[in-house]
């Protein structure tokens, strides 16, 4: 069960971790923001659509284990974002800090409303196996942190660790499955 010491640090960090990455990217210009920082990788305005569609995913599988303990959440998806992935280019870098900050507001009161014993709940999918809610909560500050480095050109400090051993190919023009 998480202590209230534990669920204050999980808020903090997203917190943190959110505003750091968000610092950066309202710096760019909408042309740096259309570039892609190395050759073959997403540009910021997708990175910043495919963090919001993570968002929503990663926000599903906790309610999900909420309303299900053990729960599979393979084909679970989150509500589509305002700006999804293959729509990125025709969005500001305004409209998608805003979006950025919305999803993040709306997983916020979901956190909010979660009792103590609700971060021990369960949910699993074939990527990332079987994680606590807490543990999936988690990961949004460490996404947030890969994505900061990546936007500023570095290799990511952060690796997620999936379940098969390798990332999955999410540079498709479609929905990813996870981030």
């Amino acid at each position: 069960m998480a202590d209230p010491t534990q669920t204050q640090e999980l808020i903090e960090k997203m917190t943190k971790e959110r505003e750091r990455l968000l610092a950066v990217l309202q710096a760019m210009t909408e042309e740096q923001a259309s570039s892609p920082p190395k050759p073959g990788e997403w540009n910021q305005k997708q990175q910043m659509s495919h963090l919001c569609e993570m968002e929503t995913a990663y926000r599903a599988w906790v309610q999900r284990a909420l309303e299900e303990d053990g729960a599979v959440v393979d084909d679970v998806r989150g509500e589509r974002p305002a700006i999804p992935l293959e729509e990125a280019e025709r969005h500001t870098v305004g409209e998608h800090i805003a979006e950025m900050r919305s999803q993040r507001e709306q997983t916020m009161r979901v956190i909010e409303s979660m009792r103590p014993e609700d971060f021990e709940r369960r949910a699993s999918n074939a990527i990332f196996g079987s994680l606590t809610a807490m543990q999936w909560l988690r990961s949004y500050y460490r996404h947030d942190r890969m994505h900061y480095d990546q936007v500023r050109g570095e290799e990511p400090a952060y690796k997620p660790r999936f379940s098969t051993g390798a990332e999955p190919d999410q540079r498709r023009p479609s929905r990813p499955a996870a981030g």
